[in-house]
């Protein structure tokens, strides 16, 4: 069995390794993230993580595991995606500047035809930013691939003031909620080694 994450992103690479998981592999699938008006910020995370698995299942063998997320930042329930440019990237930090915001991470874990899905809702507080800041954080350019123009792992921590649920899932990978279904996979992460292995 391989266990194949469904992302190119450095930060899930990141968290599946601090899990335990060293010995997996990546395979991005481009797939269409337009999603039906009307859903949730958490029924978006939890559709578009499935479809990334489904998408990355299509090379994978049957007994493969495959491990999809997604990540979204609404603000008032309206998601913010990543910025077009700079002005945008502008527009969103000052919105969320001294307020609290909601960071959705859907995840998916498939083998075959045996899919679960479920997603983590965290939320955010950032200080108030004086614009001066804000350009200063764009500069960087740390905000352009970034859902909601800040990543909480890098520079983005500096704007925040506090957090209340899952930090990972922040960053992209929800991994309370993903070990535990990884064990209903039957990928125990903390089995204990039996005496003969010790």
């Amino acid at each position: 069995m391989n266990i194949i994450l469904a992302s190119n992103s450095p930060r899930r690479r990141e968290l599946l390794g601090q899990m335990g998981l060293k010995d997996f592999q990546v395979s991005a699938p481009n797939v269409d993230e337009t999603v039906e008006p009307g859903l949730s910020p958490a029924e978006m995370v939890e559709e578009l993580s499935l479809r990334k698995a489904r998408a990355a299942a299509e090379k994978a063998g049957p007994e493969d595991l495959v491990i999809a997320a997604d990540t979204v930042v609404a603000l008032d329930g309206k998601v913010l995606g990543k910025p077009r440019d700079r002005e945008d990237a502008f527009a969103m930090l000052s919105a969320l500047s001294g307020r609290e915001h909601r960071v959705y991470t859907g995840v998916t874990v498939l083998r075959g035809e045996e899919a679960a899905t479920g997603h983590e809702e965290t939320t955010v507080a950032f200080r108030a930013l004086e614009p001066g800041e804000i350009r200063g954080y764009i500069a960087t350019g740390e905000p352009m691939d970034k859902a909601g123009a800040y990543g909480i792992q890098g520079l983005g921590a500096l704007l925040v003031s506090g957090i209340r649920g899952d930090y990972c899932s922040v960053v992209g990978l929800p991994v309370f909620r993903l070990g535990r279904m990884l064990a209903d996979f039957g990928v125990e992460l903390l089995r204990a080694p039996a005496e003969d292995e010790v």
